[in-house]
């Protein structure tokens, strides 16, 4: 296999700031391989990222480098960039190049699961941190999702969700007070909320009725999520509804768009 030369490996400009970075751990391609050059590219940085070697928010080469580095066309080490953009491991930025990030998590909207044991199977270590937890008089909208009467007492637990710290999404809940007596005093910042409405409660949730809205963060929801004004969120609407058949929660959660994507599975059976 032909080796590249010490020279090329031995560092890289910042792009950010033009000092010298760390040398990056390139390996001579396999041109005799029936991999794609680009795919042999794409492992490679893949592994540079997941080893430790790129973090997230980190520069990564350019085309132009990596071509000259693989010896190879600028459209081959595009497409190894795109290929990782798609993965969602890379973000690009016009006029500045391309840059590590998280890949998003996938939402399953036809699994119905809270966000502490989505974060726990994800093997990340869930947080809340509550932002409003009170008994409040419930608005028209609300009224009518919990069937109630406007005005009615409902509890409203308003919360910013976190996964290994970094804040993830905000969550806005309410339920029927008169349903759940005492459910103002439980701390929900170590207290799961669909966990307490099964175990204390006993209610046996049946379906959800959800919907998916994409729009532009909030000066509010920005700074509580740490992200730059009016970026995109991907925002569900939701009613739980008991196996009774009586509506328990109406809420709506924000996620971030540049950490979260909705996936759907649908049976091939619905198709025509």
């Amino acid at each position: 296999m032909p080796r590249i030369r010490q020279d090329r490996l031995s560092g890289r400009e910042d792009a950010a700031s033009g000092s010298s970075a760390s040398p990056l751990p390139f390996k001579a391609l396999d041109k005799n391989s029936f991999i794609p050059m680009y795919a042999q590219i794409q492992t490679q940085l893949l592994e540079m990222i997941q080893t430790g070697h790129l973090r997230a928010g980190d520069p990564l080469p350019s085309e132009e480098e990596l071509s000259r580095v693989y010896g190879v066309s600028r459209m081959t080490s595009r497409q190894a960039l795109q290929s990782l953009k798609n993965q969602g491991f890379v973000t690009r930025h016009k006029g500045r190049g391309s840059f590590v990030t998280h890949p998003k998590m996938e939402k399953d909207i036809m699994h119905l699961s809270g966000f502490t044991a989505e974060m726990r199977a994800l093997g990340m270590k869930p947080r809340s941190r509550i932002l409003m937890a009170e008994i409040t008089a419930a608005r028209d909208e609300i009224a009518a999702r919990l069937a109630l009467s406007t005005d009615a007492p409902v509890f409203r637990l308003y919360r910013l969700r976190l996964a290994d710290e970094i804040p993830l999404a905000i969550e806005e809940s309410y339920l029927p007070a008169g349903k759940f007596p005492g459910i103002q005093k439980i701390d929900f910042a170590r207290h799961s909320l669909y966990q307490t409405l099964r175990e204390r409660y006993s209610v046996r949730i049946g379906v959800a009725d959800e919907i998916l809205e994409a729009r532009a963060a909030t000066r509010q929801e920005s700074n509580l999520l740490e992200i730059p004004p009016r970026s995109c969120l991907l925002v569900i609407s939701r009613t739980l509804w008991s196996v009774d058949g009586e509506p328990v929660e109406a809420a709506c959660s924000f996620y971030r768009g540049d950490r979260y994507r909705a996936v759907l599975r649908i049976p091939a059976t619905t198709v025509e």
